[in-house]
């Protein structure tokens, strides 16, 4: 008798199982279908999000970007700290939905639960504070930078590369040299694909000297709490884009 019942249990476990598969497959697929979808940004962004649910979520982030926010100096992680809690959503969401391609972010981003858990992480990163110090270039051609910079970026980054949280711009200030100055080279070239297109418009005029002049003077800004002044460069007008 006992082995009769566990031959007739064992196609009813194994339905059980195939049920189960399918339900979390089912579940899964939904998932993936709504990350990135054209309701989730703006419901991240209208979500209070919870700092302390957030400090958990980031964790897994911290491997990369530290605890404290910082990222790398040598410019292979990005700062987060300080940046703008719409940028970083947004960002977030563009990774989801494979509108900026970024393989070493995108499990991390697609892991997150739903925009809740967005608008969380994202509400604890705000809160970090901006670190004292970062990766700069080199600093030899500063001048033409904020010529550039003053000309085609303060408009929309501010003067003091402050950014714009309403419109979603994200702050430079004292970001990482290197990691601006990938991000602007990939711009320039069409490869980040959720890029401003007036922005892509602007940079893609430029040499590559002009943006490591313009990304140096960028990184630079906000440093100690202050403007960082540039004397013009009369030579630099004749350069660079428009």
């Amino acid at each position: 008798m006992p082995r009769r019942r566990r031959a007739r249990s064992a196609p009813v476990i194994v339905l059980t199982a195939a049920l189960v598969a399918a339900a979390a497959s089912a579940l899964a697929q939904d998932r993936e279908a709504g990350q990135g979808g054209p309701d989730e940004l703006a419901v991240a962004l209208a979500l209070p999000g919870d700092p302390v649910r957030g400090s958990r979520a980031y964790e897994p982030c911290a491997s990369c970007h530290l605890s404290s926010g910082a990222g790398r100096p040598d410019g292979t992680f990005p700062q987060l700290a300080g940046q703008h809690r719409a940028v970083l959503v947004k960002q977030l969401v563009d990774i989801r939905a494979g509108r900026r391609a970024n393989p070493v972010m995108a499990p991390y981003a697609r892991a997150l639960l739903d925009a809740q858990e967005i608008a969380d992480v994202a509400a604890y990163v705000a809160t970090l504070p901006l670190p004292s110090d970062q990766g700069l270039g080199e600093g030899r051609d500063l001048a033409r930078g904020g010529l550039l910079y003053g000309r085609d970026c303060a408009r929309c980054h501010g003067a003091n590369g402050e950014g714009d949280t309403a419109r979603i711009v994200p702050a430079l200030r004292r970001q990482h040299y290197a990691y601006l100055l990938r991000q602007v080279r990939s711009i320039s070239s069409g490869l980040r694909g959720n890029a401003h297109p007036e922005m892509a418009s602007v940079v893609a005029e430029y040499s590559d000297a002009e943006l490591r002049a313009v990304v140096d003077y960028a990184a630079r800004l906000g440093r100690d709490g202050a403007r960082w002044e540039a004397a013009p460069d009369p030579g630099a007008e004749k350069t660079g884009s428009r």
